[in-house]
């Protein structure tokens, strides 16, 4: 998925960018935008959201399923200086990720085919403060990289829920650190700026909350369990 997700965007970009750079049109969209020193807009967006799991002993890999989710936010841009600003992102992310276990992880023990798979949804409102380095501006048309780190508030964690997965319920932080880092182009349009971007997102704290029971079949064997994704944006300024 997070392979597809890249080369789509990839393809998307490279296709506009191509369109942007061998025309012969040369009149200049929204000559004086980048001049202004505060700057808003909001954004759209897919993502595309995992688990990276650091195991305590040797068993086979909890398996991932992951589903689409959708992304909406506001953008605010404060210019640094010509080719760099400073970007506030707020947005809501909805995403759900399925986890499946083997069998082995409940060796003799008694279970349904209900407890080999635990669904997690997640309902982030995310908080990303970033810099953007842009290139030179060519036609209408400017690449550019963005890093930075974020915190989230994960409304659907279950963190303070006293039931467990004993219970059903698949437990996780609801307070989360990350680092991003992505690129895109800007598309100088008539009336506004158009911006396709990927960015990467990987957690920077431990996710998950463990079953009371230490030798839990679903949190036992878990050393950490941190969040990474991938989101396609699309931004209207």
């Amino acid at each position: 998925m997070k392979k597809n997700l890249l080369l789509f965007g990839l393809i998307l970009l490279s296709q506009v960018a191509s369109a942007q750079l061998f025309s012969k049109e040369k009149i200049r969209n929204l000559e004086t935008d980048d001049k202004k020193l505060l700057s808003y807009g909001f954004f759209l967006g897919y993502n595309s959201y995992d688990f990276n799991f650091d195991y305590n002993a040797n068993q086979k890999d909890i398996l991932v399923e992951k589903t689409g989710g959708f992304s909406v936010g506001l953008i605010g841009n404060l210019r640094v200086m010509e080719y760099m600003d400073l970007r506030f992102e707020p947005g809501l992310y909805i995403t759900t990720r399925n986890l499946i276990y083997d069998e082995s992880y409940f060796n003799g023990m008694t279970y349904t085919d209900s407890d080999l798979k635990r669904e997690v949804k997640s309902t982030y409102i995310h908080f990303p403060l970033l810099m953007k380095f842009s290139t030179k501006r060519i036609n209408n048309f400017k690449p550019f990289v963005v890093g930075g780190l974020s915190t989230a508030l994960n409304l659907s964690s279950n963190e303070n829920n006293p039931d467990d997965n004993s219970s059903g319920q698949f437990r996780t932080k609801k307070n989360m650190v990350f680092y991003e880092v992505g690129f895109g182009v800007d598309f100088y349009l008539y009336y506004f700026k158009f911006t396709p971007s990927i960015r990467g997102v990987f957690a920077l704290n431990n996710e998950i909350v463990p079953d009371l029971d230490p030798n839990s079949p679903w949190t036992g064997n878990i050393n950490s369990m941190k969040t990474r994704g991938v989101f396609l944006n699309f931004t209207f300024q």
